[in-house]
Order: structure tokens, then C-alpha cells, then sequence
């Protein structure tokens, strides 16, 4: 029993009765939850699979590209032959479209009905697995219920004009007789028509005060040059209502010059969204403005569809591109994820952007800068050594784990920031940062001179992420040797017990999890430079920088200039600094806490597990190498170090790439042509040029 009830749970997808019990069972006067219910299966009949009568292909054969074409043509041929079927199908359409509220439908599908992104995205969540139900008198749920196939926007808006007036005129038999009732008889048609043009303008009138509350909301005026009543939202009311006057013929001169003057507001209107956008580009990026204007945007674009179908009601095609419009609206309705792409693109943006400026930082194009981040690199290494000592004597304790990785953020985090205020660098951060300034570099690479451009800063990249890793271990590995011996020889006991050093040269082999472990890592250096963007973009909103220059009580102890120098000295370091604590904290704490939620994860950072090895090599002098656990722990650095950079490379360079929305290029003329120059100069990748080449960006700063 439980298999049947399964089966036909599964066959009701696309399920439906066959044409002439639906035809039979139209009834004007049934309540409206069962008419609904009749125009649903009726919607599933013309999804249906399989074949029609032989009649039905008669007639028309310009529309064959959708199965649905066929069926409503066959749909119509059944009307033409039983005159009553005709009736009763027409009233019961009509009577549905009269007693649900059409302007939920134009004003309310695909828009926003939150004015918060977080109870908006509740609701689309519940939206998804919770359908409207039918015995409301709501269109715009009506249509949810009705189109819920991905294609059905494309079939109606592919109906040809004949189809379509033929379709028209099957909805309107009866309605010359006043069948539907009213205070006139004979006069159906045109009281029709009178009641479609009142539903259009009323719902232009509501979509009109929506975008004018929005555009005069303080979030967006404030953003906004000039004064209020200067706004083309302050006179969007009276040209509306202008427009909508009563009596005004659509051919009258008058009516042309005010549909004129309320197209040009609208423009304005979006001028005035490209304004915010720019004010949010220079000082920060607020996730619910954004929703504000994208939900504005959206509204805009619906009143032009309703004020084109409104000015010229004869073009068939615009009604069909309307409803078309309608049912992706609704679809899209159901989505969380475009509602999260549209709302968060311009975030991220800004956060790869400030990323970008802070990878160029990191690319060296001449030998000068090629030493500065050599030398950078070296002291990076250096003050890792003092890192990967703390770190042995912090998980030698054998605390608590979150008490353990606690310590070890702190650890992590103070090493950073002590590389980050000594100028040095660490190699493995500096992927995350070149991703997104590297992509950049795609806007013009569908040129010649753009695509050189991309080409050079390319190798630029390689070679620089390569010296730094090289300055990095070329110091921390022979130093962290070094002492470990030096501390034997010197006290006839080593920091390291030779079992821990064995154990600690174990756990890089590339034949355990050192690769899985070595790809979380580079996650977790990428998140670190997705808070840094977010922490510079909060500064930035919230101009938290003049809020301390100007703040009475800073200004009472530290003087004028010293509190503007403080907050000079939080711009231009706020990004570093919770990029080097972020990352502390993400490498101490992160494993541990996924591990207590899910699988045990370990951190394997390069330059810290090369530390480790020479520890550990300092411990069991030479007869380490003879250990073929040594090779495979060499080994597995090797990989460990490609993975931590290519992964949070890759994550920032693809996220940059999806940010700025970049046009499509010849993904293969760019490729060849990185491959030409390596084949070309392969010492390019290891030996900077004299000079930086002429398409280095003007202003490159160096290390």
C-alpha cells in the first residue's frame, strides 16, 4: 500500500485529467477556491506529456517549438466545436480574474515584500517548501500555482500574435450579452477593457509611492545630492496622478507630453540609484541599502512594463511579454540565492576591492622590489621560528583543547601582527591578495595590449609568491635547526623529547591527511582576507574614522592632532590588523571548533610546518636523514605549499572574478599566451627584470 501511495505521490507531478472532464467541470459560479483549482489542473493539462488527435496540429503550424503551442491550439479547436464548453470556459475564466486581486500580481510578484534582507530571505525559505494556497483572493499566489515549470516564462512569451488573439477572443464569448453581469447590456467588451486599464493604472499608482517612499527614505536621500524637493522622487506623485487623469484619451496631445514628463522621472529615478551606488562605492557598502535599491530597481522596471502594456493595449506581443515577465518574476521570488547575489554582489565587490589594492602591494615587476620582498620574506621567516617554538610549548601542556587552541590563536595572531608592523611578509597570505588585483587585470584582456598586460603581471605573480615562500623557508627552516641544536650542544637537552620530533615529522607525510589538511588551510587564509574587506568596508560606512578625529573626549586627552592621528593610524592599518588577528584565530581555534561539529581537521601551514621539521631535525641530528619518513614529510611540505596557495588563490580570484561580473574572454588566447612567455623567458619565473615594464600600473607601490 505504502509503494501505491508512493507511485502516485510521484505520477501526480505532472499528473492531470483529460481535456473534456476539465472542460466539463467549468463552472462560473462554483466557489472561488474550486475555480482555482479547475485553472491549476488546467495549467498541468497543457504541461502534460504525450500525444495529441491528429486535428490538433491542424492550423497554424508557426508555433511548434513548445509541446504547450500545440495543446492550446488543440484546447481552442475543442471551444470552436462545443459552443456550451465555450461558454462556460470563458465565464469561468473571467469571473477567476474578476474575483482575484490583480494588483498583488503587477505591483507585489518578484519584488521584496520585507523591508529587511534577513525577514525577506525567511520568507523566500518559506516560500519554497510552503505553496500559497488556492482559496485566496490573491492573483500573484494564483500565478505561483499555476506557472511552476522553469520553462513556462519562454513558451508564453514565444506565442505568436494569431495564437494569441485567437486565445483572446475564446475568453471573450459571452461577454457581448453581459453574462457576467453589470449595468449595461451589450456592453461587455468594452467594460472589460475598462476594468483592465483601471486594474493597470492603479497598480502604476501603487508601484509610484512605493519607489517614492523608498527614494525619500533617509538611508537613500542621504546619499543623494541637492535638495529633497529637487529629487525626481518628491514629483513622482503629482505626475502620476497627472497621467492618470480621468478622461485623458492616450492619443491626446496632452497625455504625450505628461507620459514624456513621468518616463523622464523614472530615468531620473534611476540616475539617482546609480548615484548611491556611487556614494557606496567611496564610502562603504550597507547590505540593506543595497536591497533598498535593488527592490526600488525592480519596481521601476515593473512600472515600465505596466505603462507599456497600459499605452498601447493593442500590441498583443506586450501583453504576452508581460505575463512573461510575471512568471519569472514569481519564480524568482522562491530563490534565496538570487536574492543573496543581488543584495551581497555589491558587498563583495567592495571587499574584493579592497583586497586588489592591497595584493598590488605584493606583486614585485623589477629586481628592486624583487629584493625588498626578499628581504621581507626572510624576516617574515625569522619571526616565525619564535611562532613555531610557542607553539610546541603551548600544545606540550596538554591542556584543555579550546583552551590549547586558544593559546595558539594568540600565538598566531601576536606573530602576525608583529610580521604585519616590522613590513615583513608572510608568503602564504599573499595569494588571497593577488587573486583579485590579477583579475582585475581580465577587464582588458580581450585586447592585445590587454591581454600583455595580464601576461606580465601573471609571471609577476608567480615569481613573487615564489620568492616569498623561498625567503620564508630559507630562513625559518636553517634558524629553527639551528637553535634546536645550538640548545642541545649548549644544556644536554633538547626543547623537542625525540619521540615528539619523530611524531611531529610523521604528520607531514604526504601519504596522510597532510593534503586534505593542507587545503583547509587554505580556506581559512582566504576567509581571513574576506574579514579584513568586510572590516575596512564597516569603517568606511560608518565614517568611523571622522567619528574619532572628532570625538570630544579623544580630542580632550590626546589633543587635535593626536586623536586625527589615531584615526589616520586606524585607516590605514584596521584592514591589516584584522586580517593578521582574524587569521590567528581561524588557525588556533577554527580546527577545533569544526572538529567538535564535525570531522577532525588539523592546520598545516607551510612555513610553520617547515619550522617544525628543522625543530625536529635539531632534535635527531643527522641520522633524520635516513628516516623515509623525513623524504615523505619533505614531500608533503612541497605539496602543502602549492595547496596553500593555489586554494585560497583560487577561491579569491574566482569570487573576484564573480564580483565584478567581468565579460567572458577567450579563456584559451590567455592561456597561450601565459604559456608562450614561460616557454619564451622560463627564467622570468624565477629572475625579475631590470626594470618594470611599461604596463605596470603607474603608482605600483612596493615593499
Amino acid at each position: 500500500m505504502l509503494r501505491s501511495l508512493f507511485r502516485k505521490w510521484r505520477e501526480s507531478r505532472n499528473a492531470s485529467l483529460q481535456l473534456d472532464a476539465i472542460l466539463a467541470a467549468a463552472d462560473p459560479d462554483a466557489l472561488l477556491a474550486d475555480r482555482n483549482q479547475w485553472l491549476i489542473e488546467l495549467a498541468y493539462w497543457l504541461r502534460r506529456d504525450g500525444n495529441l488527435d491528429a486535428g490538433a496540429e491542424a492550423g497554424g503550424a508557426g508555433s511548434r517549438s513548445f509541446p504547450v503551442h500545440v495543446r492550446l491550439r488543440y484546447l481552442l479547436q475543442v471551444l470552436a466545436r462545443h459552443p456550451d464548453w465555450a461558454d462556460s470556459f470563458a465565464r469561468t475564466v473571467r469571473s477567476i480574474v474578476r474575483d482575484n486581486d490583480p494588483t498583488s500580481l503587477f505591483c507585489d510578484t518578484g519584488v521584496a515584500s520585507h523591508p529587511g534582507i534577513w525577514s525577506e530571505m525567511a520568507d523566500r525559505l518559506q516560500a519554497r517548501f510552503l505553496p500559497p494556497p488556492p482559496n485566496r483572493s490573491d492573483m500573484a499566489g494564483l500565478f505561483a500555482l499555476l506557472f511552476v515549470d522553469e520553462n513556462d516564462a519562454d513558451w508564453v512569451e514565444a506565442l505568436d500574435d494569431e495564437l494569441v488573439e485567437r486565445f483572446a477572443q475564446a475568453l471573450l464569448v459571452g461577454a457581448e450579452d453581459g453574462a457576467d453581469g453589470g449595468a449595461e447590456e451589450g456592453d461587455g467588451v468594452k467594460r472589460l477593457r475598462k476594468a483592465r486599464e483601471a486594474t493597470l493604472t492603479a497598480s502604476i499608482q501603487v508601484l509610484v509611492s512605493q519607489v517614492r517612499a523608498t527614494g525619500l527614505s533617509q538611508a537613500i536621500r542621504s546619499r543623494l545630492r541637492g535638495r529633497v524637493d529637487e529629487t525626481p522622487f518628491f514629483r513622482l506623485d503629482r505626475a502620476v496622478a497627472a497621467l492618470c487623469e480621468d478622461g485623458l484619451a492616450h492619443d491626446d496631445g496632452a497625455f504625450v507630453h505628461r507620459l514624456n514628463y513621468f518616463r523622464g522621472l523614472l530615468d531620473g529615478c534611476h540616475a539617482a540609484a546609480r548615484q548611491v551606488y556611487e556614494d557606496l562605492e567611496e564610502n562603504g557598502v550597507s547590505v540593506e541599502v543595497v536591497f533598498q535599491i535593488e527592490r526600488m530597481k525592480a519596481r521601476l522596471a515593473r512600472i515600465d512594463l505596466l505603462l507599456t502594456a497600459w499605452v498601447d493595449p493593442s500590441h498583443h506581443g506586450r501583453h504576452a511579454h508581460l505575463i512573461a515577465e510575471l512568471i519569472r518574476s514569481t519564480q524568482a521570488r522562491r530563490s534565496v540565492g538570487h536574492l543573496m547575489s543581488s543584495s551581497f554582489a555589491q558587498l563583495a565587490r567592495k571587499v574584493v576591492e579592497r583586497s586588489a589594492e592591497s595584493g598590488e602591494h605584493y606583486i614585485t615587476r623589477d629586481r628592486k622590489e624583487y629584493r625588498e620582498l626578499m628581504r621581507a620574506a626572510m624576516g617574515g621567516g625569522l619571526v616565525t621560528v619564535l611562532t613555531v617554538y610557542l607553539k610546541f610549548l603551548i600544545y606540550g601542556l596538554h591542556l584543555d583543547k579550546f583552551i590549547e587552541g586558544f593559546l595558539a590563536s594568540l600565538n598566531y595572531a601576536g606573530s602576525f601582527l608583529a610580521i604585519h608592523f616590522a613590513h615583513f611578509t608572510l608568503a602564504t597570505k599573499q595569494p588571497a591578495m593577488t587573486g583579485p588585483a590579477l583579475a582585475h587585470r581580465l577587464d582588458g584582456a580581450g585586447r592585445p595590449e590587454g591581454r600583455e598586460i595580464f601576461v606580465d603581471d601573471t609571471i609577476a605573480m608567480i615569481r613573487s609568491n615564489a620568492a616569498a615562500i623561498f625567503g620564508n623557508l630559507s630562513v625559518v627552516f636553517p634558524v629553527a635547526l639551528a637553535i634546536e641544536w645550538g640548545v642541545g650542544k649548549a644544556f644536554g637537552a633538547h626543547l623537542l623529547t625525540p619521540a615528539k620530533a619523530i611524531a611531529t615529522i610523521e604528520s607531514f607525510s604526504i601519504l596522510g591527511p597532510t593534503p586534505l589538511y593542507a587545503i583547509f588551510t587554505g580556506v581559512l587564509l582566504w576567509l581571513s582576507s574576506l574579514i579584513a574587506g568586510w572590516a575596512d568596508n564597516w569603517f568606511a560606512l560608518h565614517r568611523v574614522h571622522d567619528v574619532m578625529a572628532y570625538n570630544r573626549r579623544l580630542r580632550y586627552v590626546l589633543g587635535q592632532r593626536g586623536a586625527m592621528r589615531l584615526a589616520d593610524f586606524w585607516k590605514r592599518n584596521l584592514s591589516g590588523i584584522t586580517a593578521n588577528v582574524s587569521l590567528g584565530f581561524l588557525l588556533g581555534l577554527g580546527p577545533e571548533i569544526l572538529s567538535f561539529f564535525g570531522p577532525h581537521m588539523e592546520v598545516r601551514h607551510v612555513t610553520l610546518s617547515t619550522g617544525s621539521i628543522g625543530a625536529a631535525i635539531g632534535v635527531l641530528g643527522l641520522d633524520a636523514l635516513r628516516m623515509p619518513s623525513l623524504w615523505l614529510a619533505v614531500a608533503g611540505i612541497a605539496l602543502m605549499g602549492v595547496l596553500n596557495v593555489a586554494v585560497s588563490f583560487a577561491l579569491a580570484f574566482n569570487m573576484a572574478l564573480r564580483s565584478r561580473n567581468l565579460r567572458r574572454v577567450d579563456r584559451r588566447e590567455v592561456v597561450r599566451a601565459v604559456r608562450q612567455r614561460i616557454l619564451r623567458h622560463p627564467l622570468s619565473l624565477l629572475i625579475p627584470p631590470r626594470k618594470a615594464p611599461d604596463s605596470a600600473p603607474e603608482g605600483s607601490p612596493s615593499l
